[in-house]
């Protein structure tokens, strides 16, 4: 009789080892960024410090803050362009403080990066914009290339703007290019670094239109961007770079 309440014992002890760890690996599995007491670099001097937050997928997440406060460095950060030195961090299931210089290409191919400054390529058309990033991360089958070139600027409105040069595009339609090259590689995450902040405000809202429809359709985005504007607008959870601290913010207080 002992024995069988022991195994019992042991079963019941097994089953809640068992939904505990369950319970850990699907949050964990939920989170496509995890960073904890995490401190940011330029150099030497510190930009950021005790940061510890998490972005789930699916979310649309805004990082706010004045020039200066540490948004660049932090996406810097994420997309291995800064090394992380202090705390830990995992994004798209790349481990930060490991990384290691050969990596980062690979981890690049998870995110999708969206500069503000568009960084398409003057010397050759949209369609070898977007040929030249395939290539670069290891396509070979030109039919493939092709329909992905296709699919990805159908998805930003621009199917028919293949043959432009970035210089014949205005600034609004240069950033849906730049958006649709971060399409690419079906990234499990969009860094968009200031998208909006070389646009007047109609095509801000023009883009911004673009990126909701892309995280409706189950993109996770995490956008820095100092037009209150938009966020008023399309409001989000709302990450504030302020005081070398980076802490959640409610829309009244933004």
């Amino acid at each position: 009789m002992c024995k069988v309440k022991e195994l019992f014992s042991r079963i019941l002890l097994f089953q809640q080892e068992l939904i505990t760890f369950i319970s850990t690996f699907k949050i964990m599995s939920e989170n496509i960024l995890q960073l904890t007491d995490v401190a940011v670099f330029q150099g030497e001097n510190l930009v950021l410090n005790d940061i510890s937050l998490e972005i789930k997928k699916g979310e649309f997440v805004y990082l706010i803050g004045k020039t200066g406060s540490g948004k660049s460095s932090l996406m810097k950060t994420l997309y291995g362009d800064l090394p992380l030195r202090e705390g830990s961090g995992n994004i798209v299931d790349f481990d930060l403080k490991t990384l290691r210089e050969k990596d980062i290409p690979y981890l690049r191919r998870k995110l999708g990066v969206v500069f503000q400054d568009f960084k398409l390529l003057p010397d050759r058309n949209v369609n070898n914009n977007l040929l030249f990033v395939l290539k670069a991360t290891g396509w070979k089958d030109t039919s493939l290339m092709t329909a992905k070139i296709e699919e990805v600027l159908d998805k930003v409105g621009m199917k028919t703007k293949g043959f432009k040069f970035p210089h014949e595009l205005s600034g609004g339609e240069q950033q849906r290019i730049a958006i649709a090259r971060a399409l690419l590689n079906d990234p499990d995450l969009i860094l968009a670094d200031e998208p909006t902040g070389n646009l007047d405000p109609q095509t801000s809202v023009e883009i911004m239109k673009v990126l909701q429809d892309i995280n409706q359709n189950g993109r996770t985005i995490l956008m820095a961007t100092h037009d209150y504007a938009l966020i008023l607008k399309y409001p989000s959870k709302t990450l504030k770079c302020d005081g070398n601290k980076v802490f959640e913010v409610v829309q009244r207080a933004i």
